[in-house]
């Protein structure tokens, strides 16, 4: 009888023992950092749970990783969460800050924000603030100018198609967006009516070669007749 209780003693021993040096993990301090908020921590990678409300972040060093639970993520970094944890989850290459995964707050250098997308260059109706880095939408645009003249290679006049072109600009904008503000233009095709000076139409040039004169035909030579 008492091998049997011996052993159960030793089964008991050890099951106290490891709760009590889970309890010590999740208390205790990692290389990643404290275990605050913790769950379930290592010494070795950190938190690998959090409370709840929290968020684990994950960093990483090399091939290691050490979690730490935070209530707001860093920069550069979103918190989505989970049903079994809550987690911060890297932004787009191009953004410094960002509210999702597709939603930017603040770009990288080299890029503007609008409307959550950093983008390299601001769209057509838009102007880039360097301060900001943002894209707004300050270049109101007029209305169309009229149509230009009817030209053909550089030409007003002719019997060919041509091109016209009208042009909408900026109606208001700063210095700084002036320069940034692009200009819309629009062409369509144009028939040229107007004949260049000393042209011929082409009923003139019809009637020319109607009238050309006929090269004459050489007569028949006939042999002389006998007199009689």
């Amino acid at each position: 009888m008492r091998a049997p209780l011996c052993l159960l003693l030793l089964v008991a021993h050890a099951v106290d023992m490891l709760a009590l040096n889970r309890r010590k993990k999740q208390v205790g301090t990692g290389l990643g950092g404290n275990c605050t908020g913790c769950v379930i921590c290592s010494e070795e990678n950190g938190c690998s749970t959090c409370q709840q409300r929290l968020f684990l972040f994950i960093r990483r060093d090399g091939i290691r990783q050490y979690g730490k639970c935070v209530h707001d993520c860093p920069p550069g970094f979103f918190g989505i969460r989970g049903q079994e944890v809550n987690r911060c989850k890297k932004c787009g290459a191009t953004c410094e800050s960002c509210f999702s995964q597709d939603f930017c707050i603040r770009c990288k250098r080299r890029f503007y924000l609008y409307k959550g997308k950093c983008l390299a260059t601001c769209p057509l109706g838009t102007a880039a603030h360097l301060s900001t880095r943002e894209c707004q939408e300050e270049c109101e645009l007029g209305p169309w100018g009229s149509w230009s003249p009817c030209t053909h290679n550089g030409k007003t006049c002719g019997s060919a198609w041509g091109l016209e072109t009208r042009v909408r600009e900026a109606s208001r904008a700063g210095q700084e967006e002036a320069a940034h503000c692009q200009v819309l233009s629009e062409s369509r095709k144009c028939p040229i009516q107007q004949h260049c000076p000393g042209e011929k139409t082409p009923s003139q040039k019809k009637g020319r070669k109607d009238r050309r004169p006929r090269k004459d035909k050489k007569a028949a030579v006939r042999p002389p007749q006998p007199q009689a």
